[in-house]
């Protein structure tokens, strides 16, 4: 057994942690720190070889900078959170969609209407287990698109047998010409579609019916901002895609900070309040894949995608 001893202390934080970790072994170097600054401190176990998926840890870290402890939430007697929402709050589980077949070869989906496949489907029957265990939720939303729906439905359906409510609002950024084509490829092409999808111009649209990342900002955002309000005091989840997680990322995050790779099945919770104050209590989790693992690979509807 080894003990790794870490302490973190930074003003910009503004908070002090201390996580002992016991391990059969040395953790593998480096340590990365993926989304610093949240609330979130995940280690990452890095893949053998040429294996394409990961295994980490997360630990959820929430004190002030006077502290060194990790407050943990009120729960039940079955380890459900029960801190209650505030009235003029909601609070938002948003969960990318498991994996599908295109996501393990890298081909651009869009608004194109993939299944799950068995590792997809592994996935969101653990985060669904991991849901209706830690969260309370009255109700579960989904895009329209079978990838979000079917894991929306595996979730729903082990937080009590809910009804999935349909939101084309939360579809991933149409894609245009690019949808259907492997991202190396398209990248190789030099098209106008993928001179679009690469620019720095958040109001360009991709050729072929595609949407500019404006565009879906204001789509994605308006969606989420519409169902906290019918939502005020509740804990509900969303199904969703990558594309429009980092865009829900950047409306809610300060200082411009970098939303990472959007992980198959990633938890983010997400509060937002009835006067259109949003904030993020937790960013990227996929502790849940600790035994099925997840691809390398995020997409989030824009350039850093990969």
């Amino acid at each position: 057994m080894s003990l790794l001893l870490l302490r973190t202390l930074h003003n910009n934080w503004n908070w002090t942690s201390e996580v002992v970790l016991f391990r059969r072994r040395p953790l593998p170097r480096p340590l990365q720190f993926l989304r610093p600054g949240s609330e979130t401190l995940r280690f990452i176990i890095p893949p053998p070889l040429k294996l394409t998926r990961s295994i980490f840890f997360s630990v959820s870290l929430m004190a002030d900078s006077n502290s060194s402890i990790l407050q943990q939430p009120e729960t039940d007697i079955d380890g459900k959170i029960t801190e209650n929402v505030q009235p003029k709050y909601a609070e938002i589980v948003v969960i990318r969609h498991g994996e599908t077949e295109w996501n393990a070869d890298g081909r651009i989906q869009g608004h194109l209407d993939v299944e799950l496949n068995d590792v997809g489907r592994q996935q969101a029957a653990v985060v669904a287990e991991r849901v209706s265990k830690e969260f309370k939720v009255s109700a579960v939303y989904s895009s329209d698109l079978k990838r979000a729906f079917e894991t929306a439905q595996i979730i729903a359906s082990s937080c009590g047998g809910l009804q999935v409510i349909k939101d084309p609002d939360l579809r991933e950024r149409h894609l245009g010409d690019l949808q259907g084509l492997v991202v190396r490829e398209a990248a190789k092409s030099i098209s106008k579609a993928y001179k679009a999808f690469v620019s720095n111009r958040r109001d360009e649209e991709i050729p072929g019916g595609g949407e500019s990342l404006d565009q879906l900002y204001q789509r994605s955002t308006s969606s989420l901002q519409r169902i906290a309000n019918k939502h005020l005091g509740e804990r509900v989840v969303v199904v969703t895609h990558g594309g429009v997680i980092r865009a829900l990322h950047r409306r809610a995050s300060s200082h411009g900070r970098s939303a990472g790779k959007i992980m198959n099945t990633s938890v983010n919770v997400f509060q937002l309040s009835d006067e259109d104050e949003w904030t993020i209590k937790v960013w990227g989790d996929v502790s849940h894949l600790k035994q099925t693992g997840f691809l390398e690979s995020g997409f989030g509807g824009d350039k850093s995608s990969g």
